[in-house]
């Protein structure tokens, strides 16, 4: 029996990015670093209930420019990931799916995102959270 060719679909370096493609990388992509993050928020945790010394020590990378660079990685996403998952929620309540508007909810959670991170690192700097 001869097997009948199928047709390939094109890779993805034929397609152009879209606001709405790269938002739906970004939002699994911040995920991913969420979960991560969220492994360094337990091991915080365990390191300030078991001994003042591990705590301090984990204190002291968190506090360094790389780990301040997590952090910040780590906020932004937070930030994006809480405001797309607000623009899911109305897409889920049937509002936003006229192209002008999901195009529209898109950039205003990109520029949301950077302004509420943003602020949230100056007030964090700014009222006492950086030593």
């Amino acid at each position: 029996m001869a097997t009948q060719e199928r047709p390939l679909s094109p890779h993805l370096q034929v397609y152009r990015p879209q606001i709405t493609s790269v938002m739906s990388i970004l939002h699994r992509a911040t995920g991913v670093v969420l979960a991560l993050g969220a492994l360094v928020l337990a091991g915080w945790l365990v390191a300030a209930a078991s001994s003042p010394g591990a705590f301090e020590s984990l204190q002291a990378v968190l506090a360094s420019v790389p780990g301040q660079v997590a952090l910040f990685a780590f906020s932004a996403c937070l930030v994006y990931h809480f405001l797309n998952g607000i623009r899911h929620l109305a897409w889920d309540a049937g509002h936003g799916f006229d192209i002008p508007k999901v195009y529209a909810s898109g950039y205003a959670v990109i520029a949301l995102a950077i302004v509420l991170t943003a602020v949230l690192w100056y007030f964090g700097f700014t009222a006492g959270g950086a030593a």
